[in-house]
């Protein structure tokens, strides 16, 4: 399976905040959309990413003045991207090697979507279910005389 299936089960809304925002609404964004990241745009362009793991380290790191901090203080700048043709064991792969739990995707200069850890999981499920489905009824399926001759 290739990221690009695994972007086509999950879907392809994006959730973007500008680097000039400041992090109390990132948090209110992430919050309300039900999100772990947001891809960071400025110009058109992506610029980083931001993860619940950056917004725990500047909590901890700036203690109660962490709203006044933006989101390009505390975002990873230039992330990490997977290509929409990598196959899911690459993506795991990456993921796991990196510690990384969200990665954008990219083709070319534009951002296909991102894929999470729980993305790729699903992805796994949905497909070992369906191999599962495949084998039972080539089973079932299976011409009697064969079935007598076993």
């Amino acid at each position: 399976m290739q990221v690009r299936e695994i972007l086509a089960i999950k879907g392809t809304v994006l959730y973007t905040i500008a680097p000039d925002r400041r992090l109390a609404d990132a948090i209110a964004i992430m919050t309300e959309q039900d999100v772990g990241s947001l891809v960071c745009f400025a110009q058109g362009k992506m610029v980083g990413m931001l993860t619940f793991r950056e917004v725990l380290r500047a909590v901890g790191a700036k203690g109660a003045t962490w709203q006044e901090a933006t989101v390009s203080d505390v975002m990873v700048a230039n992330p990490m991207c997977a290509e929409p043709e990598m196959e899911m064991d690459e993506l795991r792969r990456l993921m796991i090697d990196h510690h990384q739990r969200y990665l954008p995707v990219m083709e070319g200069g534009t951002l296909m979507g991102v894929v999470s850890f729980h993305d790729v999981a699903k992805a796994v499920l949905e497909e070992q279910s369906f191999e599962n489905k495949m084998l039972k009824a080539y089973i079932r399926d299976w011409p009697e005389d064969s079935k007598k001759e076993a």
